[in-house]
């Protein structure tokens, strides 16, 4: 039994969503990348909660199903991103964080309680409040001590835990005694975990990951696969079995198997720099040239390599990493004494059509093809053989995918908002006329 999760998306209520996203475009989407469990997305928001009651029920304890009985390979948690912007120690914070509820009569609870607040939940999805991450959370617990909160992508320079413009340098300094309610992290796009595996603090806390989709194509860009805990439990999961395997309780009935990542590098704050100066600064160029743009003399973004760099305690290096290969040529990333759950990294499969036919509209028939002749979008890129691939897709769909699935592809890294470029058949290449140049990305640094 494995569930692939994706947890953190916005619905149509959301400013940023230029699709329409209701719960059956959600579901069609999930079931067409071969995702199990998604979130509901933007609850908070009275009309899209409304919109829930109407067309979902409940199947298990805290898990729903749409009531017409469509997408049945699809169950929905309640899960929402909201943004707190406030003054802490003489600097502005704006964090981002991930609430999940157990019910819906608790979510209810949860709306009229920020309304009471003054927070505007009908100006956006993902509301913004001037309640600080620690008094958010201690405010959730005291309306349902069963609800969850995850930091998330807390990397980006902007809105998060660790961001380099307006966050923390520990889980302690944004929730103070709270700390301990915090059991997981989302790495968001422009990390990895094995750059979060340097931070001290999360060394025994759950490293997650999420789409943060605003469509239903960028749905499972990164995504949390959880597996069964125990012989004993065959039954429905419920949303007490997700949060014990985030809270890593040993008697739990799931656990986190393994999380499904982008390559940190085509995040779009991965490097440092400034978009419209044009300037891109690796980590080294940071600590050789600093942290003041050439162009325009103000502060670069800082991005998330070099937030590492400050804020970790050791440095992986490729020594430090143990590389495991399935029996579809998958490759999954450990630490070296195995001891953290590991991880595999993609490429999602219409950026691969895209580099092979050039052309966005042939890749897009193609990815529709495929995906209703040879499998969802994760039994493609993860689990069908070379030959079925080649057999359906061609052999450069297959060649590519070889590739994605030995971590062998270059990324011309992201920074400051503009996203990283993957090239698949560039590595390809350079392997063939000089096997000694082989650049895998594996090195943070």
């Amino acid at each position: 039994m494995s569930i692939i999760a994706d947890l953190h998306l916005h619905s149509k209520y959301s400013r940023a969503v230029s699709q329409k996203m209701d719960l059956k475009e959600i579901a069609f989407w999930a079931k067409k990348k071969g995702i199990n469990l998604v979130s509901t997305a933007d609850w908070t928001h009275p009309l899209w909660f409304r919109e829930i009651q109407e067309n979902l029920t409940e199947k298990s304890p805290g898990i729903f199903r749409l009531k017409d009985g469509s997408f049945p390979e699809v169950s929905f948690i309640l899960s929402t991103e909201v943004s707190s912007i406030y003054n802490q120690d003489g600097k502005t914070r704006r964090i981002h964080n991930l609430i999940f509820s157990p019910s819906l009569k608790t979510a209810e609870k949860v709306i009229k309680k920020l309304q009471e607040e003054k927070v505007n939940l009908l100006a956006d999805g993902r509301p913004t409040m001037g309640i600080s991450a620690k008094d958010l959370l201690e405010l959730l617990l005291s309306i349902d001590e069963n609800i969850f909160l995850i930091p998330c992508h807390v990397w980006t320079p902007w809105f998060s835990l660790y961001g380099s413009k307006s966050g923390f340098d520990s889980i302690k300094e944004a929730f103070g005694d709270l700390e301990k309610y915090i059991f997981a992290i989302e790495t968001g796009l422009s990390s990895d975990p094995i750059m979060n595996w340097q931070i001290e603090e999360l060394e025994n806390r759950s490293i997650v990951s999420f789409s943060d989709a605003h469509s239903g194509q960028k749905l499972g860009r990164e995504a949390t696969v959880f597996i069964k805990n125990s012989n004993h439990f065959s039954g429905d999961f419920s949303y007490f079995d997700i949060i014990d395997a985030f809270k890593q309780k040993k008697n739990s009935h799931l656990k986190i198997g393994y999380t499904i990542e982008f390559f940190p590098e085509e995040g779009k704050y991965h490097w440092s720099g400034h978009r419209l100066c044009g300037v891109r600064y690796s980590p080294y160029d940071v600590l050789e040239k600093g942290e003041i743009c050439p162009v325009c003399q103000k502060p670069l973004t800082i991005g998330v390599e070099n937030r590492v760099l400050k804020l970790s305690k050791k440095v992986f290096k490729n020594e430090d990493l143990f590389l495991v290969k399935n029996k579809f040529d998958v490759t999954f990333v450990y630490d070296k004494e195995k001891k953290k759950t590991p991880f595999v990294s993609l490429v999602p499969l219409l950026e691969i059509l895209q580099e092979i036919y050039q052309s966005p509209k042939k890749a897009e028939d193609e990815y529709q093809r495929l995906t209703e002749n040879l499998g969802t979008e994760f039994e493609i890129l993860f689990r069908k053989s070379y030959e079925e691939i080649e057999r359906v897709g061609g052999k450069k769909l297959k060649e590519a995918i070889e590739i994605v699935r030995q971590r062998k592809v270059f990324v011309d890294p992201g920074y400051d908002g503009v996203f990283g470029v993957v090239k698949i058949f560039k590595q390809k290449e350079e392997n063939e006329s000089s096997k000694g140049q082989e650049k895998e990305q594996l090195n943070l640094f």
